[in-house]
């Protein structure tokens, strides 16, 4: 993949590929493991939002299946309110938009080139069949309650090839997506530095450089609040619990 696009055509696809579809303008992008025969698990955030349920922006960013009751798509039916980890055509899990892929593995410089969060991470993968194995699990157990900055679609994709979940409950997830916005708050919030120079260009390399600083921290990759979980594991510590990243702390605490 080059920096400047994770685009691949449908093809190029092989089981256990995180891929995503930019939505609603390149506001955001929505995220799932391919599991061959043109099918893909993803956790999802539906139409069907219930008073007092999930973050303000939940309402907004909705990223299931684009058809309705009146026109419900031929191999999945309805699931435009969808809620939680479900099976969807790649048609549907695209809703319109280009296919991309998730990069694993990558160096930090490659990281920093990709300006735009949610894209790649420095995390290795784990196998495929592993990766398969989780998205199925998950598929049937649940993957907790949506929460768009700590448990999200791209957190879902991320353990499913990783098995890696954060253990605190005051940082955000795994998402790349999430820490870009974060990071770019940090950014706005370092405005007080920014006076140290008087020069435009000044005023940028801070920005930029806290911008960058902050989402490098906060990869998956590289971050030291995170450990390693088996899905099994992870779905029996979730049950009593609203997100996943609660779940861990004990097996940390091993």
């Amino acid at each position: 993949m080059g920096v400047l696009s994770n685009k691949i055509s449908r093809e190029e696809l092989k089981p256990g590929d995180h891929i995503y579809s930019w939505r609603q303008a390149y506001i955001y992008a929505h995220h799932g493991i391919f599991i061959g025969d043109g099918k893909v698990i993803h956790f999802t955030r539906g139409g069907g939002l219930e008073i007092g349920s999930g973050t303000v922006l939940d309402r907004f960013l909705v990223s299931s299946s684009p058809h309705s009751p009146d026109s419900p798509c031929p191999v999945c039916g309805d699931q435009s309110l969808g809620d939680g980890v479900i099976c969807s055509c790649l048609d549907c899990f695209l809703a319109g938009g280009d296919l991309y892929i998730f990069e694993y593995g990558v160096t930090p410089v490659f990281f920093l080139a990709k300006a735009r969060g949610g894209t790649c991470t420095l995390a290795s993968s784990d196998s495929s069949e592993v990766v398969l194995h989780r998205a199925s699990f998950l598929f049937q157990n649940g993957f907790g309650m949506y929460n768009i900055f700590k448990n999200n679609c791209e957190d879902f994709a991320i353990y499913c090839k990783t098995g890696l979940l954060v253990y605190t409950t005051l940082s955000v997830g795994r998402s790349g997506q999430a820490a870009s916005f974060l990071a770019a708050t940090s950014a706005i919030i370092s405005s007080p530095l920014r006076y140290l120079t008087t020069s435009c260009s000044g005023l940028a390399l801070v920005g930029l450089g806290t911008y960058c600083v902050s989402r490098l921290v906060s990869d998956i990759g590289v971050r030291r609040d995170v450990v390693k979980i088996p899905v099994e594991e992870l779905v029996a510590r979730a049950s009593s619990s609203n997100t996943p990243e609660e779940a861990p702390q004990t097996a940390k605490e091993k």
